[in-house]
């Protein structure tokens, strides 16, 4: 019994990291290149790139570590370009510099 709870509890967290990971994707897609470089990051490709092998290895390589590698990098992501998009009035549009 044990033993299938602690089943259903990693199943829900590799989960949890999938949903996390694909959220951060689409949101990489969405955002604009000018967004990127007005908060100073790397470039939009680099992030695609990035999120898009943080999914694949959440979807087809269930080891820990690697999903918890993709893990940090998607935290990374979202925290370093969550504050652009509240900046811009929650738009994924150009940042105008707060104007």
């Amino acid at each position: 019994m044990l033993l299938t709870a602690f089943g259903g509890l990693m199943w829900l967290l590799y989960t949890a990291m999938l949903v996390l990971a694909v959220v951060a994707l689409v949101m990489a897609a969405l955002f604009r290149d000018d967004a990127y470089r007005a908060a100073d990051k790397k470039t939009k490709g680099f992030w695609l790139i990035i999120l898009g092998v943080t999914v694949a290895v959440n979807l087809l390589i269930p080891m820990l570590f690697l999903q918890l590698a993709g893990l940090v990098a998607t935290i990374v992501f979202r925290r370093r370009l969550s504050a652009l998009s509240r900046r811009s009035g929650g738009r994924a549009g150009p940042y105008n510099g707060g104007r």
